[in-house]
């Protein structure tokens, strides 16, 4: 019998030159601009909390989290074993973890909870715990979200809000005064609407007990289906009115009118569940007036409009730091990648975009701290800029990984199927551009606020003064609308950056309010890409 050959023989070669795990650091402590844009904003307070935060993002194990729950997507269950219709959504572990990690960890509550910089906390929340998953995102959001929309019907806002508040993540399928905390979804979108949720066909008719209403329809898609309650608009005789339609009715029964026909299959957003269902009679409780649907439920919009901008700046700094991590572990042509001309143009330009959008939606989160008119404009112009900036962002830092990062065993794969939603959710970018010119039409207090907001950072930046004094707010038109709000994006993330003296603002300027090429790196300014790089290096 032939001899067996030692394992040694067999090996054909050594594994070298390949970066390893991004994986047990602090994705907060090792951030340095969002933790600058974080003291900038005036949530200094929360920096010990987000650091505990940071040390969980960034370990193997949450990590490993986020991958499982995307490799083992939610499964419909619309009957149990007997027979009888539950319409319940079955999870995977780290799903539930990744949740449980971010309510508990203020996300929905922090920022009704009273708290100094609420919202700047809360919007760096996001920032981390999306790194982790950007699904769990959705269910959290909305249920953050939801608060401004139910404060219009006190005694619903009454019933609710507490489980909001709890900070508390109990995904048992129960009646809400039963669970420790609720989450809170939305179900909008119709088959021949879309954006339009003026031709919805959804009826709501009086169900004969006070304050309570029976809805018929459909639904395209109901985001987050295993929540506790959601908020949907329905046709009354006095037009469109916004519901709050609860999984279980005071009597603690099923709310059997609510059907969840299938999941969608989606190119990412994968760990969370999203859905299509119909109303047979669900009980709904009204929420605001009868005929201002639109007006109640666009309190809740505005906030997730935020999550829509601060998730696609993290999802933005998720990819750059794959990037900056891989290219300075690998050699090519007898040099690190990083320390390559061509490589440090392309990082130090991704380097510039993520600042910027990371120090944007943070400012905007201090507008809603504040309750400054501000917020109204600028929400919209920064969701319909950064949300479309992160798809092609996310595939240039993919490319800097190589075919490395086209492999599924990856974290690039994952955060370029994710990379759309946003810019698709609340709103795609024409509707966006629109709401950008009705703003402007008709909010006077909003445009002077914008309008301060830009004048205040003047003088310090050639480029920036020529872009503010170019933007004419009075002559907008439809179907300039895009370019418009492009130019007022440009110019809102420069203001930032300038007014907090952001070490990327002359960078950001030279790169973004000046000719040039259109892809990343294809620049001839001058600028020191080493220093804009070791600021945005995660620090580990």
């Amino acid at each position: 019998m032939a001899a067996i050959r030692p394992v040694a023989e067999l090996d054909t070669h050594e594994v070298f030159n390949q970066p390893p795990a991004l994986e047990d650091f602090n994705a907060f402590s090792s951030d340095r601009m969002l933790s600058a844009a974080l003291s900038r904003a005036g949530g200094a307070a929360h920096r010990a909390g987000l650091a505990a935060l940071g040390a969980r993002v960034g370990s193997a194990e949450v990590i490993a989290w986020g991958e499982q729950a995307n490799r083992h997507p939610p499964v419909l269950n619309n009957f149990d074993h007997q027979g009888r219709r539950i319409d319940e959504i079955s999870f995977h572990p780290a799903y539930h973890a990744l949740m449980a990690l971010g309510l508990e960890s203020g996300f929905a509550a922090l920022p009704w909870s009273g708290a100094a910089a609420g919202h700047v906390a809360h919007a760096a929340i996001l920032y981390l715990t999306g790194q982790a998953d950007s699904g769990t995102s959705c269910p959290m959001t909305m249920t953050y979200a939801a608060v401004p929309a139910l404060r219009t019907e006190p005694e619903v806002a009454a019933l609710w809000e507490p489980g909001i508040r709890a900070g508390r993540y109990d995904p048992a399928m129960r009646p809400a005064g039963e669970k420790a905390g609720v989450t809170i979804g939305m179900a909008m979108t119709e088959k021949q609407g879309g954006s339009d949720v003026r031709a919805n066909t959804t009826s709501a008719a009086p169900s004969g007990e006070p304050g309570w209403y029976s809805l018929r329809g459909h639904k395209w898609f109901c985001s987050a289906p295993m929540c506790d309650a959601f908020l949907t608009l329905a046709q009354t005789e006095k037009g469109l009115t916004c519901f709050l339609v609860p999984r279980w009715t005071p009597d603690g029964a099923r709310n059997r009118g609510f059907r969840i026909l299938r999941l969608k299959d989606k190119l990412g957003d994968r760990s969370n569940a999203s859905s299509e269902i119909e109303y047979h009679g669900a009980l709904a409780r009204r929420v605001g007036p009868e005929g201002r649907g639109v007006a109640t439920i666009i309190r809740m919009v505005q906030h997730t409009r935020l999550d829509c901008v601060v998730s696609s700046a993290q999802q933005m700094r998720s990819a750059l730091a794959q990037a900056l991590w891989h290219t300075a572990h690998r050699s090519a042509f007898q040099r690190r990648l990083i320390d390559q001309p061509l490589m440090a143009a392309v990082l130090a330009d991704l380097a510039l975009e993520s600042g910027a959008a990371t120090a944007l939606a943070m400012r905007l989160a201090q507008a809603f701290d504040a309750n400054d008119p501000l917020a109204r404009l600028l929400t919209p112009i920064a969701k319909y800029w950064v949300c479309k900036r992160a798809p092609g962002f996310v595939y240039e830092a993919m490319e800097c990984l190589g075919g490395g990062g086209y492999i599924e065993s990856g974290p690039m794969p994952r955060l370029f199927r994710q990379s759309p939603l946003n810019a698709i959710w609340e709103g795609s970018g024409n509707v966006i551009a629109l709401d950008v010119l009705r703003a402007l039409a008709r909010d006077a207090e909003s445009v002077a606020a914008f309008a301060g907001f830009l004048d205040a950072a003047r003088g310090r930046d050639p480029a920036y003064d020529a872009l503010v004094k170019s933007c004419d707010f009075s002559k907008a038109r439809e179907g300039e609308a895009r370019h418009l709000v492009e130019s007022l994006a440009l110019a809102a993330a420069a203001a930032v950056l300038i007014a907090w003296e952001d070490p990327l603002a002359e960078g950001f300027c030279r790169l973004r309010l000046a000719p040039r090429g259109a892809a990343y790196g294809a620049f001839t300014t001058a600028i020191d890409t080493r220093a804009i790089i070791d600021q945005a290096m995660p620090a580990v």
